[in-house]
């Protein structure tokens, strides 16, 4: 199941594709390790499991070409600022 734009759009930023893995991460821990409940480590595994594969594996890469970048110029003597 692939992404919508405005999810695309709220999850470009690295920071939170990471804190959602890790937020689900840990929750995997706490039912594996602490509660040792199997549904919700089975749950919790398929979503953690989801978000690695549509996160970081599947998730488009930034496009370049859509950028207006200035192309470079070379630099005459009326451009220095020498002191």
């Amino acid at each position: 199941m692939a992404l919508k734009e405005n999810d695309l759009k709220w999850f470009r930023p690295m920071w939170r594709r990471v804190a959602v893995a890790v937020f689900l991460a840990l929750w995997l821990g706490w039912e594996l390790f602490y509660t040792r409940d199997s549904f919700w480590a089975l749950l919790v595994g398929a979503a953690l499991a989801y978000v690695a594969w549509n996160f970081f594996y599947k998730f488009p890469k930034e496009d370049m070409e859509n950028e207006q970048v200035p192309p470079s110029r070379p630099a005459d003597e009326q451009d220095r600022q020498d002191p």
